[in-house]
């Protein structure tokens, strides 16, 4: 072969080369951009959920946790009592209440906040947490014993690390939306905490009383969902108008037929 026909032959296999880099560049950029939604502006006309969550049936007796496993949690935790079902005067504490559907076709500002959950008593303080996608996990450890801290979700990576008193904070983000996501310490069965990762801001975790609210919401109709750990979920549609509070309350019973499957109502934390 002539060193001429030879540089063309290269020239020509460099050329096919390129286009198909090319070709693979441009097709995989729309992808790569096709979930980027511009961001949200606030227009100073948003509206605002507030609503109560009621249980409807007796509420059963508190369950003492025994923590005789472990002698410094025993020391601390001599009165702690199950926390699956919290209930102060008919209303129901520790539910995950979220925009589930309707939201604009937009990005929400990210939060700068990191979200603390504590280990204090051998327990996970608090129970329940809501957090954003990226966001960041603070776990402590304030018990003079060891934890292992031990998410369990399905779309997230799932971790598993121990904690000794007096160690640095655990320190972890969700990159995807996941309601909800159990958290176990593998030293200790009793513990169990639960967190509920979203890409928007638009959620609450119900108080002691029963109480939630959610605020800054783009006038619409919305989809939102109520979670309980045992007694499942309910949704509600409604429309929320600028400016305006809508009210969106939300009641369970024992016997309720969205119960979570395959899970016994277990008995409840009774507050004075």
């Amino acid at each position: 072969m002539s060193s001429r026909r030879l540089v063309w032959s290269l020239t020509f296999v460099l050329s096919l080369a390129l286009a198909g880099c090319s070709g693979k560049e441009s097709a995989e950029k729309p992808a790569a951009t096709a979930d980027t939604e511009p961001l949200y502006t606030v227009t100073g006309n948003e509206g605002s959920i507030a609503g109560t969550v009621s249980f409807n049936s007796p509420a059963p007796a508190p369950k003492r946790i025994q923590m005789d496993s472990d002698p410094a949690c025993a020391r601390t935790g001599q009165n702690a009592v199950s926390e699956e079902i919290v209930v102060k005067d008919g209303k129901l504490a520790n539910v995950f209440v979220y925009v589930k559907s309707g939201l604009p076709e937009n990005s929400f500002a990210p939060s700068g906040e990191e979200v603390v959950l504590d280990q204090v008593g051998c327990r996970y303080v608090p129970h329940l947490v809501g957090l954003r996608t990226n966001q960041t996990l603070k776990v402590l450890n304030s018990d003079a014993t060891a934890h292992n801290v031990h998410p369990v979700p399905t779309k997230n990576r799932e971790w598993n690390e121990s904690q000794y008193p007096g160690s640095p904070p655990i320190v972890k983000k969700f990159a995807l939306e996941e309601v909800v996501i159990p958290i176990k310490c593998n030293q200790h069965s009793w513990m169990k905490a639960y967190v509920g990762v979203l890409k928007h801001p638009f959620f609450s975790v119900t108080a002691q009383d029963g109480t939630f609210s959610i605020k800054g919401l783009p006038a619409g109709q919305y989809e939102v969902e109520a979670w309980h750990e045992k007694l499942g979920s309910k949704t509600i549609q409604f429309t929320v108008a600028a400016k305006a509070e809508t009210r969106a309350d939300f009641s369970f019973e024992a016997n309720t037929s969205q119960n979570v499957s395959g899970l016994k109502l277990q008995p409840a934390v009774i507050v004075p």
